[in-house]
């Protein structure tokens, strides 16, 4: 497993030298336009297209942790890279759980998170001396999709998701055979008798881990259930690989991030019931005010004791604090904090 890693880290590396290489020799027309800007505190960073960039600053980055923040990180990195270009920064998105073992071990520099650091892993940082800042960037709401092509399923509540992804659900084929457990629960049981295909986020996702939090811990805790989706579903880390499986699909029905199902050819977005509001559409509003039932927060975690040696690491963080947050969350889809938000989690780096 560790051989395995260090490969991943050495391509990843490779790649960066690569990304650096084609910004010095004047960068991609197909990449998303950035502009430069100097380097103050923390959340102050200015844009400036005049300004050169600065390529006094160097040093490594490494991140890892959730796909769904991945494209977050990415694009900072992009920006930060317009203006520092010999900071070189991997970034990789294995899930959120994967990302927390290599950060507590010291093996990163920032783990990503669509979920907050559990006790069992930040007990894992304190035993090795990980010191650490736990820094929101956004929210984000798990998209539940199927396939554009069904037209008989528009919204699901919280007790047919329960029905049909949790443990009791294990080798149904319909949508129909949930209904007897969804009415249980208080639900419809009105779901159409189609072919259930099932794809998702596997376990080390923190996408998987907000959805069993949100949807399947409690019902199946008082139905004295193991707390844990249904065993026989396709799971996957690459949240490309549960779109094409919706895709592919007429009458699927998957989970991912939002800006990746809100982006998608070929899929539905589901609107949820938490069983008292009614249903629900995914859109930014409803995410960013809670009233999306599945809305969740995004992080990153810096070792901060990499960063106060680290000139590059600090200096990439200050700039997340600052375009990040202002613009690169909403470029690639998610939802902004609030003003009051940013101001608080800028704050909490600046200490």
């Amino acid at each position: 497993m560790r051989q395995s890693r260090n490969v991943v880290w050495l391509s990843a590396i490779l790649l960066s030298l690569a990304l650096v290489a084609s910004a010095c020799g004047g960068g991609d027309s197909d990449s998303p336009s950035s502009e430069s800007s100097g380097s103050s505190s923390p959340g102050s960073e200015s844009s400036d297209m005049d300004d050169p960039p600065d390529t006094d600053l160097s040093g490594e980055i490494f991140i890892s942790g959730s796909s769904t923040v991945e494209p977050i990180s990415l694009r900072v990195q992009e920006l930060f890279n317009d203006i520092h270009p010999n900071v070189l920064i991997a970034v990789d998105g294995p899930g959120t759980g994967d990302g927390f073992a290599l950060f507590c071990s010291g093996e990163t520099d920032i783990s990503d998170a669509s979920r907050a650091i559990k006790d069992s892993e930040a007990d894992q940082c304190a035993a090795n001396g990980i010191n650490y800042v736990e820094l929101q960037v956004g929210i984000d709401g798990l998209g539940v999709m199927t396939n554009a092509a069904n037209d008989a399923v528009e919204c699901v509540s919280f007790a047919d998701l329960y029905a049909l992804t949790g443990p009791e659900a294990t080798g149904i084929g319909s949508w129909a055979d949930a209904n007897a457990v969804s009415a249980e629960l208080g639900g419809a049981g009105n779901l159409p008798d189609l072919p259930l295909d099932i794809f998702g986020p596997g376990e080390e996702s923190g996408t998987f881990d907000t959805y069993v939090e949100l949807v399947i811990e409690h019902p199946a805790e008082e139905r004295g259930q193991d707390p844990t989706t249904r065993p026989d579903y396709s799971p996957s880390g690459d949240d490309n690989v549960i779109l094409r499986g919706i895709t592919g699909s007429d009458t699927s029905l998957g989970w991912v991030g939002f800006a990746f199902a809100n982006n998608a050819q070929g899929v539905k977005l589901l609107d949820v019931d938490d069983g008292e509001s009614g249903c629900v559409g995914a859109t930014p509003a409803t995410i960013a005010s809670g009233e999306y039932p599945l809305s969740r927060p995004l992080f990153i975690y810096v070792n901060s004791d990499k960063a106060a040696a680290n000139p590059g690491l600090d200096a990439y963080v200050d700039y997340y604090m600052g375009e990040g947050l202002d613009r690169a969350v909403a470029e690639v889809g998610y939802v902004e904090l609030t003003e009051a938000a940013k101001s608080e989690v800028r704050a909490a780096w600046a200490r």
